[in-house]
């Protein structure tokens, strides 16, 4: 069988070049203004350094700009609260984005939980979580999101299918469920921890890896045909899932790097470009 590879990178760039258009004609439309995105980065480590200057990057490439701010290791929960409360208040800002992880002082969650809900593009507050599982209007966790957009684009039918989520993280396994479960799959949440984890595994039409532990989903424990997506990445250029023995009996897969990935920043850009629009309408 010839798997079908869910190629998040080619769709990202895709999804890109119909932004930018949307851009343009928004800019036209709103005298000159585009959507921003700010980013606050607590402290210096390098791995979320790079991913905030990638998130603006992309906000670069489709016409949008960035505001990258950037606070000191030793940010207290106060100082840190305080920054998000005067982004909330800048009608210029579309988008607010906390990198995580921060410095273990600070409270994250209220942290998280402070940014307004027409802002929160990443989808991390826990009134953005509490909507989503609701069916109302929020704003999705980027990486959740992205799969589901990666999915809907290549046509993979969720509905009556049986998807495992191998995971049960706050923005990544949790809001996946939800999301699987409002397109209409049976929805089994597993995790490290589960006892007898391959024969839940075996039933899976759809699997997605989101354990963060390198291979810790065998190649054995899947059924041919399932469609797989592989949420991981680690050292080496490995996800969750043992990828190499699946590529020629799933039906289809997502490599690693080039598949969530991708996916995960254009879906943050792009819910940051429908706050925008809203904003301006």
């Amino acid at each position: 069988m010839s798997a079908l590879v869910l190629d998040g990178k080619a769709l990202a760039q895709k999804f890109e070049a119909e932004m930018r258009e949307r851009v343009t004609a928004l800019r036209e439309s709103a005298d000159g203004r585009t959507p921003i995105l700010a980013t606050l980065l607590v402290g210096a480590d390098p791995a979320s350094a790079t991913y905030v200057r990638m998130k603006g990057n992309a906000c670069e490439r489709v016409g949008m700009k960035s505001l990258a701010i950037e606070l000191p290791e030793d940010t207290s929960t106060e100082t840190l609260l305080a920054r998000i409360a005067e982004l909330n208040a800048d009608p210029d800002v579309h988008g607010i984005l906390l990198q995580h992880p921060v410095p273990p002082q600070i409270d994250e969650r209220a942290c998280f939980d402070a940014i307004a809900l027409e802002k929160d593009v990443d989808g991390v507050t826990c009134l953005g979580f509490g909507r989503m599982s609701m069916g109302e209007a929020a704003y999705g966790c980027a990486t959740p999101k992205g799969i589901m957009r990666l999915l809907e684009h290549y046509d993979v039918q969720l509905e009556g299918k049986h998807a495992v989520v191998v995971g049960r993280s706050a923005i990544l396994g949790k809001p996946m469920a939800m999301m699987l479960l409002g397109a209409n799959a049976t929805v089994t949440i597993c995790h490290s921890r589960t006892q007898d984890l391959a024969s839940h595994i075996r039933q899976a039409d759809v699997l997605i890896g989101a354990v963060g532990k390198p291979e810790f989903i065998k190649a054995a424990w899947i059924k041919d045909g399932a469609v797989v997506v592989d949420a991981g990445y680690h050292p080496g250029g490995v996800g969750d899932i043992e990828l190499d023995p699946l590529t020629e009996r799933v039906s289809a897969w997502t490599p690693v790097p080039g598949g969530v990935g991708p996916m995960t920043i254009n879906t943050l850009i792009f819910q940051t470009l429908e706050a925008g629009e809203k904003a301006f309408a």
